[in-house]
């Protein structure tokens, strides 16, 4: 019985940390609600299902700190990246069109302009390409 009240505890301190309104301000994440139940299971003197919510605690700790390998979408991105930066000229500026028609291998690809003008959008995040807006329209350069 001190379990469903440790429970009752539990959803009253998730409402009012904002889980169930768009009121958060921070993120709530998988770690921080097993923190919140350990927290309740510790108040109701349950520190063998504690012991279990560590182990937990842990495996999330170390899911989240391996290191990922690319997927084959993103290898792919990045050989049309680096075409897309080998295509382009130094002081010339292009409109995402002009690069999807101008890059062979984008063409042969048949890549939609969203794709192409994400990936451009990715090049500047990483400092390679410039961009302009010049009346609502982004226009890339190579970074000098």
């Amino acid at each position: 019985m001190p379990l469903l009240k440790g429970l009752r505890i539990w959803q009253e301190q998730k409402s009012y940390i904002g889980v169930h309104t768009m009121a958060t301000t921070s993120k709530i994440t998988v770690r921080s609600q097993f923190e919140a139940v350990k927290a309740v299971l510790l108040e109701t003197g349950h520190a063998d299902l504690a012991d279990f919510i560590d182990g937990r605690i842990a495996q999330t700790i170390k899911k989240n700190s391996t290191e990922r390998k690319p997927t084959a979408k993103q290898v792919e991105n990045e050989g049309y990246k680096s075409d897309i930066l080998a295509w382009m000229d130094a002081d010339t500026v292009y409109a995402a069109g002009d690069v999807l028609k101008g890059v062979s291998s984008i063409v042969a690809s048949g890549m939609s302009i969203n794709r192409v003008s994400a990936l451009l959008t990715q090049l500047v995040e990483s400092g390679a390409v410039v961009k302009t807006v010049d009346k609502r329209k982004n226009f890339y350069s190579l970074a000098e």
